[in-house]
């Protein structure tokens, strides 16, 4: 039996309004839905599952800004322009975070409904 804990299955994010949150994830960010429930979405996160979970009864909201879910994406001006055009309101433009090897890692990020970082990131080769 294998008891290490080697590989994320879900990711799951508290959110006050399921069906915003949902529109948001599915309809601006264009996640597939896995699956959903009264009080669950599942959507497809290339891998690893994002599941938002309506707060319910004696439930906490995640406290915004202290988890960053982290998208990789494979040109971030481009899906920047994109997201931008959806409707996304981004807190910080694509930058520079660093470089390897003749490549720069570049992110920008935002949030969704309920104040979660949520962030695009991707390599280019170097400028």
């Amino acid at each position: 039996m294998n008891t290490r804990l080697s590989r994320i299955s879900n990711i799951i994010l508290r959110v006050e309004d399921l069906e915003r949150s949902l529109e948001f994830y599915r309809d601006r960010l264009g996640m597939s839905v896995l699956g959903a429930s009264e009080s669950f979405a599942f959507l497809d996160g290339g891998g690893v599952t994002l599941a938002i979970n309506a707060i319910g009864a004696g439930m906490e909201a995640n406290p915004p800004g202290l988890v960053e879910v982290v998208f990789e994406v494979d040109d971030v001006e481009a899906t920047y322009a994109a997201l931008s055009g959806a409707g996304v309101s981004f807190r910080l433009e694509p930058r520079l975070v660093m470089n390897s090897d003749g490549r720069d890692l570049l992110a920008a990020d935002f949030r969704d409904p309920d104040g979660n970082t949520l962030s695009i990131t991707g390599w280019r080769q170097g400028g």
